[in-house]
């Protein structure tokens, strides 16, 4: 493995690729697929704003509030000017203008009229500041639940070849980072810069009145965010989006490691995991420090130029001063409110730089909302009723590719399965038959040909109403962690507790689970590990026995179970399959003799078919299958 130093120096390479000589055909070509990855800030604030729908009214009312609340605050700084020029020397109060409103104070009254105004405007403008960010803070909440919401949400109709693709680390660190981000922008690009601006255009107001000579070497400021905008903002983004998706890996590696513990303990590769997470780590480190210089620039840069600005106009108004054109106290507020200028001006700049973190995570994010759905359904898709439904499949020259793949799994399948029947696909592993399932279950589409159900074809079925019609129980067994009541229930909402036994005594599972501390109400752990392979099985067919489907798909659902649980099974998953279209999975050919057709593939075609004394007379490749396994001691009677 590559040390993180040699990873990040390849890693430095690669941005310089994308930032270097615009003649270089490598750069163009990186400058290419950059763009078709990033939007535009225009772009970005569109999708923003539109994902915002729905939580308009409380951000508008919290703005409203900022707006006055930063108003509000503008108002203290005059006040010196005031008490400099009029209670703390002998200088009169004018007598035009506005001035001709106030009585007539003396300098001790003036000034406690004075303090107690600042007092009581402060405090107004923190009720109403804190009025409104309590607003901003709980829609901030609200939009990053309805984002998690979103992209969970559409995650889980991703087509099955996408979603395994995703890594789950990596998924839960999406929704936690890049959802996220979208409302946390809510702060970053709306509340702060709005303050900000508001407080820049009072200021600029105030300073005018003062003397708009001083305002003209203010405004002169005004370029340098543009500047530092296009100079920095273009390289900061990409950087974040980098440190978004290293992030997401370290995440799903280390959900990886922790589900298969049992092997890498097996193998001893403790050392070598840690170590690849330790590297990935500091990789991630590394990028974050090079974007954190980055970032910084900006800031330093108006770390420079605000101390340079503010002597610059305390020499220029302090010239003023000496030639009797400005007074002491209108000096002192312009510096107050040139403070109040130059920090909204210090506040847009990096906050350019601030929000850039939040806008890759939420291009990230867009990314994935782009992503097509599962077989989206057409306006004329129907909604299958299960009283109306008979169960009859069909396959009408089926062939299937996975997605991104050029060999066909299956080919030319031509299948009739009739209402009730029982179905048995065997063959050797790699021949198709969970792939065929697959496609029952309508988890894929075929790539070619027809698959119908009562003579209707699957894609014109909304796929949400055909797939209740199912029950499936595979080989590699999925629980969750929860009670065995809440596993068992899960194949019926709201599933009642009577209903949840009666389905675990079909599986035979009613007798073990007694025997648990904590009976149904026992969790079982993470995908079930404080269960044992056949009780996890058993369970499994328990749910699919609550689910009382009409298409039953089992892919070995007695590979984990002994010869006695096997046995109990049997029974019971033949009263199951009364009725019931089926399709079996296994290897073990002592559980489908009794199959209404048995189907043999290899190679992605149907080799042959028939019930098993029909495939037995014939001598083909299931005679063949079945005199290995009765010599392996695995059927009872040699043929």
């Amino acid at each position: 493995m590559r040390t993180s130093r040699r990873r990040f120096r390849d890693y430095q390479s690669t941005l310089r690729e994308r930032h270097g000589d615009p003649t270089s055909s490598r750069h163009a070509a990186a400058k290419q697929l950059e763009s078709s990855r990033q939007r535009s800030i225009r772009r970005l604030l569109i999708e923003f704003f539109g994902l915002l729908r729905g939580h308009r009214a409380p951000i508008v009312f919290s703005l409203a509030t900022l707006t006055v609340a930063t108003l509000l605050k503008l108002a203290p700084p005059a006040a010196t000017k005031v008490a400099i020029d009029y209670a703390l020397t002998d200088q009169p109060l004018p007598t035009t203008g506005w001035w001709s409103y106030l009585p007539g104070l003396d300098r001790w009254t003036l000034l406690v009229w004075l303090a107690g105004g600042v007092l009581a405007v402060s405090l107004l403008e923190t009720m109403i500041h804190l009025w409104g960010r309590w607003y901003a803070t709980k829609t901030v909440q609200r939009v990053r639940v309805a984002m998690r919401r979103r992209v969970f949400d559409h995650v889980l109709h991703l087509p099955l070849h996408r979603v395994y693709q995703l890594k789950s680390g990596g998924l839960a660190s999406m929704l936690r980072e890049d959802a996220a981000s979208v409302a946390d922008l809510i702060f970053n690009m709306l509340y702060n810069p709005w303050s900000a601006v508001i407080q820049l255009l009072g200021s600029l107001i105030v300073l005018a009145y003062v003397d708009w000579r001083l305002l003209v070497g203010c405004l002169v400021l005004l370029p340098m965010i543009f500047i530092t905008h296009r100079a920095w903002i273009g390289r900061i983004r990409p950087l974040y989006r980098d440190i978004h998706r290293q992030r997401q890996d370290i995440d799903g590696q280390a959900t990886e490691t922790f589900g298969g513990m049992r092997v890498v303990r097996a193998f001893g590769r403790q050392r070598s995991e840690s170590n690849r997470f330790v590297t990935n780590n500091d990789f991630m480190a590394r990028q974050e420090l090079y974007a954190w210089w980055w970032a910084r620039a900006v800031a330093m840069v108006w770390e420079v130029l605000m101390p340079i600005a503010s002597a610059a106009l305390l020499l220029y108004g302090g010239s003023l001063i000496l030639r009797g054109e400005l007074t002491l106290g209108d000096l002192t507020m312009f510096l107050f409110y040139l403070a109040m200028l130059l920090g909204p001006l210090a506040v847009l700049a990096t906050s350019a730089t601030q929000f850039q973190s939040g806008l890759a995570g939420m291009e990230r994010m867009l990314d994935l909302l782009a992503e097509s759905r599962e077989m989206p359904a057409s306006p004329e898709a129907v909604t299958l009723r299960l009283p109306e439904v008979q169960g009859r499949i069909v396959f009408r020259n089926v062939s299937f590719r996975y997605p991104a793949s050029q060999t066909p799994v299956l080919r030319n399948i031509n299948l009739d399965v009739k209402p009730g029947q029982t179905i048995a696909l065997v063959g050797r592993s790699g021949a198709g038959k969970t792939t065929l399932c697959n496609l029952v279950a309508r988890f894929y589409d075929p790539t070619e040909g027809a698959l119908e159900l009562d003579g209707r074809d699957l894609r014109t079925i909304q796929v949400d109403s055909y797939r209740r019609l199912l029950g499936v129980v595979e080989q590699d067994v999925f629980l969750f962690d929860g009670t065995v009541a809440e596993n068992i229930g899960y194949a019926v909402r709201n599933a009642s507790r009577e209903a949840i036994e009666d389905a675990a005594r079909v599986a035979h599972a009613h007798e073990f689970i007694h025997q648990l501390e904590q009976g149904y109400d026992t969790v079982i752990g993470e995908r079930g590990v404080r269960l044992s392979g056949g009780q996890r099985q058993r369970l499994a067919i328990a749910r699919a026995v609550l689910a009382d489907p009409r298409i039953l798909i089992l892919d070995e659902a007695t590979s984990n179970l002994d010869s006695e649980s096997e046995r109990l099974i049997q029974n019971s998953l033949s009263r199951l399959m009364r009725g019931r279209t089926c399709f079996v999975i296994a290897h073990r050919l002592s559980t489908i003799v009794h199959a209404d057709q048995i189907v043999v593939l290899e190679d992605g075609q149907i080799l042959e078919t028939g019930t098993h004394v029909e495939l037995l007379r014939r001598g083909g490749r299931y005679h063949e299958m079945v005199e290995l396994q009765v010599n392996a001691g695995h059927l009872p009677v040699k043929v």
